[in-house]
């Protein structure tokens, strides 16, 4: 794994708009931008470091699985949750409710440097999905098309949805926060509303706001009083039950007139940072798993201790040589995870996180981000990549996922 040094293309940021990266700088504060989408350099993977990457993913991904009915078993707290949230996840993971899409981030330096670390599970509301399923993508026709990318999100999606149709009442409802204004919460539920149609499906979009719930008859709705059925929604599952319509969320849709919610309820348990610590109690000293606690360090003399609730790098505190530094934010009142301090590689300066996608329980692809700083936090740059093997044929590539699709799963 290396980093290199690029050219960026002429005009690469009205390139990547018009591919639906809307958000390509990072507007700071000050009203100063910078680039988010940063082509003055790629990664470059060798096959041997995909392979593991991608045995790690789906290893991880059964793990937390096992992972999820412990911490909805209760023996880890309540999780900072509202009353009954456990026992919905439950219910929602004994009645088998279909999941989407999730994302990995890993610690990796290369195949030479050991196994990846996992550094949190973003498993609920993950981000970066157009950027790597597309962007990159289009960058490495543009730029290299002899080479490979760890890349099959895009076909990967569409097949998923394909395989998820019978247990979904069309149409599809696409949800995002209003509120959000970088356009990227929109752009990525846009992006998956896409991948559901080219598979067939029938969609409609529509904002969290625009939700409501009909008392008389007992279920959701959408535009126009119409029911809604089946709904992806871009917004966290721990403020969701808090909300007056959470009460209404069942584990197991009534078949009549109940909703299936992607990402599904029992996804509340893997979004959580109590996750780290589920898992470090379940596999103790496992090559792909840092040492992690609830509540306090346990021992661990430097660790990062993250709110079970955060994200995007929001009030992390980190205790290490050196190194004493804390994220502004507004979480820390439902708990905390301390896991233990591994700082992130550098790759000339740059310190790197990988995001490893997994799709219906199978890795998909990466997608790499840089800071300057130890916390990669919503002021980070994605910086697309390469594999330094030649680029397969369309056949060969939808060879490949229909092989897995008629695989086992884990």
């Amino acid at each position: 794994m290396r980093r290199v040094p690029s050219e960026p293309r002429t005009g690469w940021r009205e390139t990547v708009e018009s591919q639906g990266l809307v958000f390509p700088v990072t507007v700071r504060p000050d009203g100063t931008e910078r680039p988010y989408w940063n082509e003055n350099a790629y990664y470059e993977l060798g096959a041997a470091e995909v392979d593991q990457l991608e045995e790690a993913t789906e290893q991880l991904h059964g793990m937390c699985l096992e992972a999820a009915r412990h911490l909805a078993s209760g023996a880890m707290g309540p999780l900072g949750l509202p009353e009954g949230s456990l026992r919905l996840a439950q219910a929602s993971l004994d009645a088998g409710t279909p999941s989407l899409y999730g994302r990995f981030d890993l610690r990796y330096a290369g195949v030479d440097e050991g196994p990846p670390k996992l550094l949190e599970y973003n498993a609920d509301t993950p981000t970066g999905l157009l950027e790597s399923a597309v962007v990159q993508w289009f960058w490495l026709e543009d730029t290299h098309p002899d080479r490979d990318q760890w890349n099959s999100l895009h076909e990967r999606l569409v097949a998923a949805w394909q395989d998820l149709a019978p247990r979904l009442t069309q149409p599809v409802w696409f949800a995002h926060h209003e509120g959000e204004a970088t356009g990227e919460e929109w752009m990525t539920v846009t992006y998956l509303r896409d991948t559901a149609e080219q598979a067939g499906l029938a969609t409609q979009g529509i904002t969290m706001g625009q939700i409501g719930y009909n008392e008389a008859a007992e279920y959701f709705v959408g535009h126009e009083a119409q029911m809604l059925r089946t709904c992806f929604k871009l917004y966290p599952w721990e403020d969701m039950l808090r909300e007056p319509f959470g009460r209404w969320v069942e584990p197991r849709p009534n078949p009549m007139y109940g909703t299936t919610w992607l990402e599904p309820p029992w996804k509340v348990l893997l979004s959580n940072k109590a996750l780290l610590a589920a898992l470090w109690h379940l596999y103790p000293g496992h090559e792909l798993l840092l040492p992690a606690y609830l509540d306090e360090p346990h021992g661990l003399t430097e660790w990062v201790a993250k709110p079970l609730h955060g994200r995007e790098g929001a009030s992390i505190r980190v205790h290490a040589e050196g190194i004493e530094h804390e994220q502004p934010g507004g979480y820390g009142a439902e708990g905390w995870c301390y896991q233990q301090w591994c700082p992130l590689p550098q790759l000339d300066g740059n310190k790197v996180v990988l995001g490893s996608w997994v799709v219906d329980g199978r890795a998909a692809g990466v997608g790499i981000r840089e800071s300057d700083g130890w916390i990669t936090d919503d002021d980070a740059r994605f910086v697309p990549h390469l594999i330094d093997t030649a680029s397969p044929s369309e056949a060969q590539r939808a060879a490949w996922v229909d092989d897995d699709r008629r695989g086992p799963r884990r």
